[in-house]
């Protein structure tokens, strides 16, 4: 990787390490192309994402809409090879390029993104799950791309992983979600309990309130168990291990959410550096009985301390 190139990925890499503690901290088991591909797609998702976190508020709607726009226009520059682009949009015209990503991959992260703006409340379950493709299982399919399959059937789980995981934000930042004025729980589903918003924003956290975040937790899980015989089939380079240190690093999220009695509202669940190493550890413990899922310089590094 020459001088400026590496720079031009490096901006990516920094950016990541900044806002994406878990990913980049499972990233360091992939070969190196791959971890900074992967870097430069995430300053992309990061970038789209900000745009409407930043402008929430009176006035802002209009400004995230045209900025939106302008992001769209900057990937057609990109996929077109022409006009300038950002350090950060130049990393991810050579990722799409190496590895043959679709351009409207991205453009349904742009239209995820732009929901924020447009729908701050989902009706039903299913509405809610095309929301979690746009910002996050269509993710999951960019990084199947990135990492490799030898089957086409990991793009299905994919798409679970990526919703499980979007569900497991949900769950986590219903305090900060309502402040900003979104709730992503479905309305049918508080309704079906009894609960308002005005008890969102109290902070409520009574049994009917558990029942309904045991069942929201349950339903995540059985996204993170859908998703699972997708990971074998990934390539085994550092690609299959980092993807299940992910799964179960927030999935990790979800116990902390329990272990917290399910008030999410008091403290914000997370899984801290020492519960990942453990899981990372765990992880390469349980798949060294298959040492199929583990990548092959793992592998010797258990044999020689064997």
């Amino acid at each position: 990787m020459d001088d400026q190139r590496g720079e031009t990925f490096r901006a990516c890499q920094a950016y990541t390490r900044q806002h994406a503690k878990s990913f980049y901290f499972a990233s360091h088991v992939l070969p190196r192309e791959k971890r900074m591909a992967s870097y430069a797609v995430y300053a992309f998702c990061r970038e789209a994402d900000n745009i409407v976190d930043v402008h929430v508020g009176p006035g802002g709607e209009g400004e995230s809409l045209r900025r939106l726009e302008d992001l769209r226009r900057q990937l057609d520059r990109l996929y077109g090879s022409s006009g300038p682009l950002s350090p950060r949009l130049g990393a991810l015209r050579e990722t799409v390029a190496a590895y043959a990503i679709p351009q409207t991959y991205f453009l349904e992260v742009i239209r995820g993104v732009e929901m924020d703006l447009t729908r701050v409340r989902y009706a039903s379950f299913d509405e809610l799950k095309d929301y979690c493709y746009c910002v996050a299982s269509v993710v999951g399919l960019i990084m199947t791309k990135i990492f490799g399959v030898s089957d086409d059937s990991a793009g299905r789980h994919a798409v679970d992983l990526g919703t499980a995981m979007q569900l497991t934000n949900i769950l986590r930042d219903v305090k900060e979600d309502f402040a900003m004025g979104r709730i992503y729980l479905p309305l049918e589903e508080l309704a079906s309990r009894g609960i308002t918003e005005d008890d969102l924003a109290r902070g409520v956290v009574d049994d009917r309130f558990r029942e309904l975040m045991r069942f929201q937790v349950a339903r995540a899980r059985s996204y993170y168990a859908a998703a699972e015989p997708g990971i074998p089939m990934i390539t085994n380079d550092g690609s299959r291990f980092c993807v299940r240190l992910m799964s179960r690093t927030y999935a990790g999220i979800l116990s902390a959410i329990e272990r917290n009695n399910y008030d999410v509202f008091a403290a914000r669940a997370y899984v801290p550096t020492a519960g990942k190493l453990r899981i990372a550890i765990g992880a390469a413990l349980a798949l060294r009985v298959s040492r199929g899922d583990l990548p092959a310089r793992e592998a010797s590094l258990h044999d020689e301390r064997r």
